[in-house]
């Protein structure tokens, strides 16, 4: 059965795509507060529990990244066949739940139990969140309301990082875990209130995940997207994970300093790269669709030497504005890849095809990059000491190139395998 096309794009009256986007942006800053709260809280968590950076990794990565990445895909078609808030509402609960829950964390299995029930709650946040988005605005500008969303991963991790750097600082990284999880939860009913669904008609095809992973495993932009991401992303969370543990070892910076550092760098670079990335492949990619992964793979490959460059200095205002530049065009990709995953399906499918996305994103990226850039630290322990994190972390860049290879062949595919979309969805 081919997916019908022609579904109505009709939205409520009463409803603002603006506003919808709004409360969106606020679940998944706490979507990233509750993710990037652990790494500006390593050093006292390690202290405490008596860590190494292998187990340490395991918690940023692993632990979340099994269950979030798995359940993500019968999530989004749960989503995609009954109701899309629901669904993200009942996980941002979840998650915030189970952020709270690390605070009683006694050892390492007890807070990576807590860590597996925080990604089960976020893996059905994202995906059905990408299909409402597609829902309540047009192609045209589809791009750039999905890198909107998609600050996020900017203002919460900034937010997350300066925060739990000043509570921990305070009183202790308990209390840290404690307050994001309430706060997620008490914003629930706010969402839900505000966030309603697109009505669908009667006639309205039901959703098959088989037919979605079928239509998907045809096309070659799908896989090249997905990998590149992935690629990218390895470097990317395991560069945002333990760049606060870096600078307090190799530059010497106290917790606040750090949360202050690296928060400004997440805030700012992530900001206007993720604006920018998407804007630039709305504009260009009227004319040539290629340029949903061309946007990506430039920025890539201009990011390297300058995080080489951060990496290597010893100085902090040259660290700072290293790893600033490379940060904006590390973002660009969120956009322009998010929305070109959204139009190799038809409308109905969009939630599920976004939790395929993500499934092999973040299960090889956010799985992978944070533990073995944490274990290959380990190994390099004997040779380079308290340097050795920052050696693993530059021998890591050559994920961004073949990130840069990986986008630029899907531009053929981007071409060929477009959805067209009836021009009927207006903000």
């Amino acid at each position: 059965m081919q997916l019908n096309s022609s579904v109505s794009a009709a939205v409520p009256q009463n409803t603002s795509p603006r506003l919808v986007l709004a409360m969106l942006l606020l679940v998944y800053v706490f979507n990233f507060v509750d993710r990037q709260i652990l790494s500006i809280l390593a050093g006292p968590i390690q202290a405490d529990l008596r860590l190494d950076d292998a187990q340490m990794g395991m918690l940023g990565g692993l632990a979340f990244a099994i269950l979030y990445s798995t359940l993500g895909v019968p999530l989004a078609w749960v989503a995609d066949r009954t109701s899309r808030s629901w669904v993200i509402t009942g996980s941002l609960v979840v998650w915030s739940v189970f952020t709270s829950a690390c605070a009683m964390a006694t050892g390492f299995w007890h807070i990576f139990l807590a860590r597996l029930g925080v990604g089960v709650g976020e893996a059905g946040g994202v995906a059905p969140s990408y299909a409402v988005i597609g829902d309540h605005f047009p192609s045209e500008r589809r791009a750039f309301a999905l890198s909107v969303y998609s600050l996020g991963i900017p203002l919460g991790s900034a937010a997350g990082v300066m925060a739990g750097g000043y509570v921990a600082q305070a009183v202790d990284w308990r209390t840290a875990f404690l307050i994001v999880g309430l706060c997620g939860i008490l914003i629930a009913p706010l969402f839900k209130l505000v966030v309603k669904d697109k009505p669908r008609p009667v006639s309205a095809p039901t959703v098959r995940f088989a037919e979605v992973f079928a239509t998907l495993a045809r096309k070659r932009a799908f896989w090249f997207l997905s990998f590149g991401a992935a690629s990218s992303s390895m470097l990317g969370y395991g560069v945002a994970f333990w760049l606060p543990s870096l600078l307090q070892r190799s530059f010497h910076l106290t917790l606040v300093e750090t949360s202050w550092f690296f928060g400004a760098v997440l805030l700012l670079g992530g900001t206007v790269g993720v604006l920018t990335g998407g804007a630039l492949a709305d504009r260009l990619g009227k004319g040539d669709r290629a340029w949903y992964g061309r946007v990506p793979a430039i920025g890539f490959v201009l990011a390297v030497p300058l995080y080489a460059g951060g990496i290597w200095t010893t100085s902090v205002p040259v660290a700072f504005v290293l790893f600033l530049i490379p940060q904006v065009l590390a973002y660009f990709w969120l956009g322009p890849v998010t929305g070109a995953i959204q139009h190799l399906v038809d409308p109905p499918a969009r939630a599920t095809a976004s939790a395929l996305f993500l499934l092999i994103n973040n299960l090889i990226g956010l799985g992978g990059g944070i533990y073995a850039l944490g274990a290959l630290s380990k190994a390099l322990a004997p040779v380079w000491g308290a340097e050795s994190l920052r050696y693993s972390m530059l021998f890591a860049l050559v994920l961004y190139l073949l990130a840069a290879l990986l986008m630029t062949l899907a531009g053929p595919g981007l071409r060929r395998e477009w959805v067209a979309e009836p021009a009927s969805i207006s903000a």
